[in-house]
């Protein structure tokens, strides 16, 4: 694990309430650690997001806290507190929540929040906590 933060510190363990207690906006993932090129992001959502894909990569989605639900074109996945679900890459999806889920990311550095829809919502990225 690396990051600016715990250079100095290479064995302290990350707490994910700790680090979700920093922040209360949604839909602006934070960058906890990262795992040669990927990076793990911490995020609160709320309400619907846009449609969008990941051309080149997929997307890991571990539920915290609460229960996203992504849509597909074609259906719908449903992901409660303890259970991941990965979207494939290129596969257009528009994840919701009708209440407040904290959730892990998973996926390489660079990767935008809207993927290739671009727009308002999206986040600046590799922005760390």
């Amino acid at each position: 694990m690396h990051s600016p933060a715990n250079a100095q510190r290479p064995y302290r363990s990350l707490n994910f309430v700790q680090k979700l207690g920093l922040f209360s906006e949604h839909w602006t993932p934070k960058v906890i650690a990262e795992m040669n090129d990927y990076q793990f992001k911490i995020s609160k959502l709320q309400g619907e997001f846009v449609w969008h894909s990941h051309p080149d990569t997929d997307e890991t989605f571990i539920v915290l806290e609460g229960q996203l639900h992504i849509d597909f074109r074609d259906g719908r996945v449903s992901i409660a507190s303890g259970e991941m679900f990965v979207v494939p890459k290129g596969v257009e999806h528009k994840p919701w929540s009708e209440q407040e889920v904290k959730l892990l990311l998973i996926e390489p550095k660079g990767v935008l929040n809207t993927g290739d829809q671009g727009g308002e919502r999206t986040a600046q990225n590799d922005v760390w906590i």
